[in-house]
């Protein structure tokens, strides 16, 4: 750990941005070491323990700062980019210890949520793992009296180190069941698959659960609360706040690049940073207002997904439009692996891939379509849920 910038556990909701800073600061000094097959950053999840990044998310009453509440949800995303423009990876990570101890809060019975919670607050990381090859998903069977987990998640984020993954697992008549599940670190998963364009050190893999009883300990919510909306397409949100976090990063790395260089002066270098900056500020305005909505809590839910889905769409254009502007601003010395711009991209390149991206926008213009607000009240006018 750099001891010249200490780290400091706030006291509310409102100074964990700042030391979110802190961490994503630390997180980007370990990044390009991390860029390699099979890395997980083992060394910025602990700073993030250490720092109260795990915990903040619970409740007051259960030890952290109420970070999940939707009154906070602005400052929720200031911390979400701040770990994202540190390290897309981590940030990647966090968001899903986020996503977790939200359905955690939601939909766990009291003595199961507070079991979770001491542990998110011992530093075990949390995790969502939602999908699963086409065969071989995960289901729970066996007999009803000692029901038992089969099958395999894939893609899961830090396979062999989130030691409490939420999961969904198929019950026999074919509704999905929320598990957290105790994981010893380093079983279980098979990183062999994950040798990605970018984001390398999320140690994506394949998670094998066969055999691990399934105790009602375990149990969160209901069966297929985990599809219930809002919330299932409404917590889109969180991962555009990290990849606005990861755009940012490679517009500095630009400008940083025209400074050093002397080439800012030139005027077709000028015009792409102003563009790359339009794109920047567009993706922060998109996000903010959907933590907005968010925090303000009477939009209702089909408005509120529709804003959530065209915040989707908006971010991603504004990252594919900030790497284009980079690399032809940078050239070719920003593909070389020693330049900071090169690992940047492919990180975003590869994080701005998220499932679903043409539903999201043609659902979003069905709510458009059908709403006759005038288009100056469509996301602005006067809330009636």
């Amino acid at each position: 750990m750099n001891d010249a910038v200490p780290i400091r556990i706030p006291g509310s909701a409102m100074r964990i941005a700042a030391t979110a800073r802190t961490v994503g600061i630390m997180a980007a000094e370990r990044a390009d070491a991390l860029d390699r097959s099979g890395a997980f950053p083992s060394e910025d999840v602990a700073l993030c323990h250490e720092a109260g990044l795990l915990a903040a998310p619970l409740p007051a009453d259960l030890g952290g700062l109420d970070l999940c509440a939707p009154r906070h949800a602005p400052i929720l995303l200031d911390v979400l980019a701040h770990v994202g423009r540190g390290s897309l990876a981590l940030g990647r990570l966090y968001e899903g210890h986020v996503n977790a101890l939200a359905l955690v809060l939601r939909y766990a019975r009291g003595p199961v949520a507070e079991r979770l919670a001491a542990d998110a607050r011992a530093g075990h990381l949390f995790g969502v793992w939602n999908t699963q090859p086409p065969e071989g998903g995960l289901a729970i069977d066996g007999p009803a009296a000692a029901p038992r987990l089969v099958g395999c998640k894939s893609f899961a984020s830090g396979a062999g180190s989130v030691t409490r993954p939420l999961v969904t697992a198929r019950l026999p008549d074919g509704r999905q069941q929320m598990l957290v599940v105790d994981l010893e670190a380093g079983t279980r998963m098979d990183l062999s698959g994950w040798r990605a364009h970018g984001m390398r050190a999320s140690a994506s893999g394949t998670l094998d659960f066969s055999g691990i009883p399934v105790d009602p300990a375990m149990t969160v919510g209901e069966p297929d609360d985990y599809f219930r909306e809002p919330d299932f397409s409404g917590g889109a949100w969180r991962f555009t706040a990290v990849q606005l976090g990861g755009i940012e990063a490679v517009f500095d790395a630009m400008r940083a690049h025209l400074v050093a260089t002397g080439r800012g002066g030139d005027p077709h270098q000028r015009a792409r940073v102003g563009e790359a900056a339009i794109a920047v500020e567009t993706a922060r305005l998109f996000v903010g207002r959907a933590a907005d909505l968010i925090a303000e809590g009477t939009a209702a839910a089909d408005r509120l997904l529709a804003y959530v889905n065209l915040t989707r769409l908006a971010v991603e254009r504004a990252g594919l439009d900030v790497l284009e502007k980079a690399h032809r601003s940078v050239g070719l010395s920003g593909f070389l692996q020693d330049h900071p711009l090169e690992r940047l991209s492919r990180d975003l390149a590869t994080y701005l891939r998220q499932p679903g991206p043409d539903r999201a926008l043609t659902d979003a213009a069905a709510y458009v379509l059908a709403d006759p607000s005038p288009a100056d009240a469509l996301w602005h006018g006067r809330d009636t849920a």
